[in-house]
């Protein structure tokens, strides 16, 4: 036997917590690595719990990896003597919910968005998404390990199975919609569904079926595609418009691989923006506090829709504690929702008579049907609800294979320059092509305020060597434009 604490665990493999949940590449992401991490995870929970943990639940998406991890989260448990429900290969937000009502732990294994040679592992406490505490608490856990289960590469000696899926939270996770829309809510409707390979690409339609649609099922791949709603690719997005055109269809809907976050699109397969969709979904939905990213469109201040916007560091654990923070002031009706659409609802939302339950983690289906409903209800185009906000516009890119720590360099020299007055190549460009600079918020990476109203913001992605670039402006070629030209010139510095 051996004893390691997960911090060294983490800074040896590379395998390490990110804006959600513990990522790394599929090969380092080893059985023993994901036991070690299930098992400090549990003890924390049991920790920090006065009653013992007797059950936990887990899921995972449909990349390759991911059954394996299952497996190794399952042999962790099962070594501390805690039972495991399979809840098979369903969205995280599922898993989430069924963990809520069952008031136990849950484990999702999923990389998200990002490609099909990583993977993650989300924690789920049994009120929701761990936070930063808790990750820190996971982190301070020592562990014993039994070096006879694992061989030199890290995999375990004899194979190990899963149980039977039970398939309890599919179910819960339906009827939380089925139970809050009307049956009959997108009656002449025709939507399509793209499925890539999406844990959710099954339950989508199942679930617009059951509200009334028609639905046109497109894109099934069997092959792991990162759909990032952050970053579309160029083949998606050439895809949409032309299976828009090719069957008339209402709108088409989608999510990235684990569906916590939405793609939904306008009947001409233009795909709409997550910080534009999310004040949209909260509108809907009658929200009237929000905590949303500083990366987020300035729409839901501009809107004056809310009584009040709490901007948070990037990542749902943040945007969970901005939460959190506006109902300890006594507040209800309190959102969140993040620039890749993910939606999050605090406390319990109320509609003619009908209740959704809290659901404190990012989710896709919430805003796919909450957009659906409202352009049927109203008799519009989906593209006409964006009437109903201001018209300002944000896009996104990123720099591929930049390591963060050269990231944050660049973006701290920047900085200092701004601060201290200091002439800097990327501020004089920054200045020469958007003009004077008005203020610089540092609460996530760089978010740089021009008095032509332009807004770039940079910041190293918490998931993958990328360093991410989002731009605001008043017309959408506008922040199309400003963002290629900075793009290009930070893409310079790594060359």
């Amino acid at each position: 036997m051996h004893i390691t604490q997960i911090n060294t665990l983490m800074n040896v493999s590379k395998v390490e917590f990110g804006t959600s949940g513990a990522r790394g590449l599929v090969s380092a992401m080893t059985d023993e690595i994901c036991y070690s991490y299930t098992q400090a995870f549990i003890k924390y929970i049991q920790a920090r719990n006065q009653d013992s943990i007797k059950t936990i639940a887990i899921a995972g998406d449909l990349r390759d990896s991911t059954p394996r991890i299952m497996t190794s989260i399952f042999k962790a448990a099962k070594d501390l003597e805690i039972d495991v429900i399979n809840c098979g290969f369903i969205p995280s937000p599922a898993l989430a919910l069924f963990g809520i009502i069952e008031k136990i732990p849950s484990i999702m294994v999923t990389g998200s968005h990002i490609p099909d040679d990583r993977n993650g592992i989300k924690f789920n406490t049994p009120s929701g998404e761990i936070t930063k505490k808790d990750e820190e608490g996971i982190r301070e856990q020592n562990i014993t390990i039994n070096p006879s289960l694992f061989n030199h590469e890290g995999e375990f000696i004899e194979q190990q199975k899963l149980p039977s899926i039970d398939l309890r939270a599919e179910k819960l996770y339906l009827e939380r919609y089925l139970t809050f829309f009307a049956k009959d809510s997108l009656t002449g409707q025709k939507i399509g569904v793209y499925q890539h390979s999406g844990v959710a690409r099954d339950i989508i339609p199942k679930l617009l079926e059951s509200l009334g649609a028609e639905v046109i099922l497109l894109g099934r791949s069997e092959h792991f595609i990162p759909v990032d709603t952050e970053a579309i690719r160029d083949e998606d997005t050439q895809l949409a418009k032309k299976w828009a055109d090719e069957f008339n269809i209402n709108a088409i809907v989608s999510t990235d691989g684990d569906a916590d976050r939405p793609l939904i699109s306008d009947e001409k397969g233009q795909w709409l923006r997550g910080d534009t969709i999310g004040p949209l979904c909260a509108k809907i939905l009658n929200a009237k506090y929000i905590a949303t990213p500083i990366s987020c469109n300035s729409i839901v201040e501009l809107s004056e829709y809310f009584k009040e916007v709490k901007r948070t560091k990037i990542g749902s654990p943040y945007v969970i504690e901005g939460m959190q923070l506006l109902a300890d002031k006594g507040y209800k009706n309190i959102v969140g929702y993040e620039a890749n659409g993910g939606f999050l609802n605090h406390d319990q939302i109320e509609s003619e008579g009908k209740f959704l339950s809290p659901l404190p983690t990012r989710d896709a289906l919430i805003v796919i049907i909450a957009l659906l409903q409202r352009a049927n209800k109203l008799n519009l185009k989906i593209s006409d609800l964006l009437k109903e906000l201001p018209q300002r516009y944000t896009f996104s890119n990123r720099i591929k294979n930049i390591p963060t720590k050269e990231s944050k360099l660049l973006l701290q020299q920047i900085k200092q320059s701004f601060v201290n007055n200091i002439s800097n190549e990327s501020l004089n460009f920054l200045r020469s092509h958007l003009g004077e600079i008005t203020h610089i918020d540092t609460t996530d990476g760089l978010k740089i305020h021009f008095k032509s109203n332009y807004i770039i913001h940079l910041r190293p992605s918490g998931n993958a060597p990328e360093l991410r670039c989002y731009s605001e402006a008043s017309t959408e070629k506008e922040a199309i434009k400003i963002n290629n030209t900075v793009i290009n010139h930070v893409a310079s510095f790594f060359n």
